[in-house]
């Protein structure tokens, strides 16, 4: 996560901004696998990142509603936001948005500490029930 971070806010301007202006495919197709190389970093952990945050009694609440309420948010007025910028020819301030939502996990990774290590979730919890009828 922290690689995804600190690459995608190093990278994401310098390659979209080249994506914009290139006639080659070729290069645009280069530039966008250079950019997954960094996603990857943060689609491969994300999901197992914030399932080790809660407990199992309440898992699936507490990664599924932060998780609908960023996508509504970030994703859903990306759209917006970039056309309303495009047709403004402002197009690069896109680019810096999406670049502060990258920073947010950036500082995400500094705050958030290692789950496995110093989980208090855990303690005082209730014991899971067994989920096989006998």
């Amino acid at each position: 996560m922290f690689g995804f971070s600190v690459g995608g806010m190093l990278l994401t301007v310098p390659i979209m901004t080249l994506v914009g202006r290139t006639g080659s495919p070729w290069i645009a197709f280069l530039l966008m696998i250079t950019a997954m190389v960094f996603l990857s970093g943060y689609t491969a952990l994300s999901a197992i990142i914030k399932a080790e945050m809660f407990p199992t009694n309440v898992r699936a609440l507490g990664v599924g509603l932060p998780h609908t309420l960023a996508t509504a948010v970030f994703g859903g007025l990306s759209e917006p936001i970039a056309l309303a910028l495009k047709q403004a020819g402002h197009e690069s301030v896109f680019f810096r948005w999406v670049t502060g939502c990258i920073g947010l996990t950036f500082v995400a990774t500094l705050v958030v500490r290692e789950p496995s290590r110093d989980s208090s979730l855990e303690i005082g919890a209730a014991p899971a029930r067994d989920s096989v009828v006998r």
